[in-house]
């Protein structure tokens, strides 16, 4: 199948009566939005990243960007290639040598260096089929920054 490129919309908490819980939210340009569910520390990584805030010291996402610039390994794109039992999974690609690797990863992560890296991120088509959502289909959301000001 294709590989659709997309955008990152934002990083949000989804506020419901059972649990609160980050997410990041993907669009590929349509009505159409694929969130994923993430960990507190990988939303405010990604959300750093977003407003290209510079930090002190490094996340560890810079320090793998970092070494791949000592290394001269250039990241090339990430992509998020399949769900299985609602866990995505995400491979990002390098070149080295003139020889690309895939190496796997959590969306999460390999959003957070994405951004960071200036790269694309795509999304089988499949997994935009299976898991898209429309906008208004998406639980209650608050931006990562307005909640963490409460």
């Amino acid at each position: 199948m294709a590989q659709i490129r997309c955008e990152v919309r934002g990083v949000f908490v989804a506020v419901g009566d059972s649990a609160t819980v980050p997410l990041v939210v993907l669009s590929d340009g349509s009505d159409r939005v694929l969130p994923i569910f993430i960990g507190i520390w990988e939303a405010i990584s990604i959300n750093s990243a977003r407003n290209r805030e510079v930090l002190p010291r490094p996340f560890t996402h810079d320090l793998f960007l970092d070494l791949c610039e000592k290394f001269s390994i250039a990241l090339r794109f990430l992509q998020i290639d399949s769900i299985e039992d609602g866990v995505y999974y995400a491979q990002l690609v390098l070149v080295t040598n003139n020889h690309e690797e895939y190496i796997d990863c959590r969306p999460s992560d390999g959003i957070a260096i994405a951004l960071r890296g200036d790269v694309p991120i795509f999304v089988e088509e499949c997994v935009l089929e299976s898991a898209g959502q429309k906008s208004e289909d998406l639980p209650q959301l608050v931006g990562l920054a307005e909640f963490l000001r409460k």
